[in-house]
């Protein structure tokens, strides 16, 4: 069922995909219990569902929910813990709450730097998410040197033709743009730049 429902969210049936999404998750709540791995996996299914179809509170409890469990449960080091504060932050950023989506964000960076190393690829993936945020709160420098960081590790690490190598540095240049519309309104191009970098800021499975 989990299956079928991540190919209609793929084929663009989201509220078929949600119908089997919420049914999936009470079914593992009632046979495996609430705090079962996979039982927070398909929260995650369905809180990522709810963000495609716009519904942000939602998707927010949820990203909360599996959050709070993986930290008790798993310790806020472990993968998945990280996983999920990404993806809150991801939500978060979505609201247009950028402090709250920053602070996940930083939290997630540094321990994937100590635990995983600077040049991991989910390490380069928590830069990018950071340095799109900071670039939303108008830290355009920070931004630029931390995107920087970004491009050239994925370039060392995934190679220079690599679609996430290329993301990068397509982000990077528009960072470095002119910061003004065609008619010289900068909020204009600040928001067409803001719905761009948002199709990039990606949750996670």
């Amino acid at each position: 069922m989990n299956n079928l429902a991540m190919t209609l969210s793929n084929q663009g049936d989201l509220p078929g995909a949600r119908q089997l999404h919420e049914t999936v998750l009470e079914l593992s709540k009632r046979v495996l219990g609430e705090e079962h791995p996979n039982t927070l996996r398909s929260m995650n299914n369905l809180a990522d569902t709810l963000a495609h179809q716009g519904d942000l509170p939602g998707a927010r409890r949820l990203d909360e929910a599996v959050l709070e469990v993986r930290k008790r449960v798993l310790g806020e080091a472990h993968p998945d813990t990280l996983t999920s504060m990404n993806n809150l932050a991801s939500t978060l950023w979505s609201q247009g709450d950028l402090p709250g989506a920053r602070q996940l964000e930083e939290a997630v960076l540094e321990v994937r730097k100590r635990v995983l190393g600077e040049a991991h690829p989910n390490t380069l993936t928590s830069m990018n998410n950071l340095a799109i945020t900071l670039w939303q709160q108008g830290e355009s420098d920070t931004a630029r040197r931390l995107q920087r960081l970004c491009v050239a590790g994925r370039t060392r690490v995934l190679g220079a033709t690599h679609p996430q190598t290329r993301d990068a540095a397509e982000t990077l240049m528009q960072m470095g743009g002119d910061a003004r519309s065609d008619d010289g309104d900068a909020s204009t191009w600040l928001g067409r730049i803001a719905d761009w970098l948002g199709r990039r800021f990606r949750r996670a499975p």
